[in-house]
């Protein structure tokens, strides 16, 4: 990567930073190679390193970069092409269903959650931890809130804990007709939880996709999926599915 000035330009100077970075990218780096550090970066191209912080935080949010913990700043592979959403009248955890059950507890959801759900803020739900993983790496994590009410007869299923009782919440939901489900996607922050099972650093930014889960004229069940926004690029389809693809095209829609 070789020394560049910048010059004055009209453009904010992280974004100019980020457009020469990114050709630098195309150019002179494979994937998966790690960056020089900050303080080489930032005297070879004459900035501060807060500019050269916006610049990178830049790339990274458009899936050019990853922040690796004990790696460093590495060239991101292409984005991938997962389906998000699930089929207009399908519940969680059916037979074309790619995430993965991984635990289920029974305990008070957050405030917003609860009322949502329409269930007192005391009163503890079903909640079920799935993965999503994706050419071997993890690239969303989802908590799936289920009230009581939608699973009436889970008292019967011999499954205490673990990835056994979250595919037995799953398979009592089926028993529900469901009308039809909403999506809302939002850009956010991860959490540390987040975070840790992502394999990103704490603060990287994330899709966040909430799936309400309409039966009987309710939310029978309501998904929080945080996907790595540095791998996806969200489009809606005619049927309401959210899918993530992958292409030249880099930014978020």
């Amino acid at each position: 990567m070789g020394t560049t000035q910048l010059e004055t330009v009209p453009e904010p100077k992280y974004w100019h930073l980020r457009t020469v970075l990114s050709e630098a990218l195309d150019s002179e780096f494979s994937v998966g190679e790690i960056l020089p550090n900050e303080r080489d970066l930032a005297a070879r191209f004459g900035v501060a390193r807060a500019t050269l912080r916006q610049a990178l935080d830049q790339l990274e949010l458009e899936g050019r970069l990853q922040r690796r913990r004990g790696v460093g700043t590495t060239v991101a592979p292409p984005r991938m092409g997962v389906s998000v959403g699930t089929a207009q009248h399908a519940w969680p955890g059916g037979p074309d269903d790619a995430w993965q059950a991984v635990d289920c507890t029974l305990e008070v959801p957050p405030a917003t959650v609860a009322e949502t759900l329409v269930t007192g803020r005391d009163e503890p739900v079903h909640t079920v931890r799935r993965s999503r993983v994706s050419q071997g790496r993890p690239v969303a994590a989802e908590l799936l809130y289920i009230p009581a009410s939608s699973v009436p007869d889970l008292s019967a299923i011999d499954a205490p804990s673990g990835a056994a009782r979250a595919r037995a919440v799953l398979r009592e939901l089926q028993h529900l007709e469901l009308e039809r489900h909403e999506n809302a996607v939002e850009l956010g922050s991860a959490r540390a939880d987040d975070a840790k099972e992502l394999d990103r650093l704490p603060g990287a930014p994330v899709l966040v996709v909430t799936t309400s889960f309409i039966a009987r004229g309710r939310v029978a069940a309501l998904s929080v999926a945080t996907y790595r926004a540095d791998t996806c690029r969200l489009t809606f389809g005619d049927f309401g599915g959210v899918e993530i693809h992958h292409g030249p095209e880099r930014r978020a829609s």
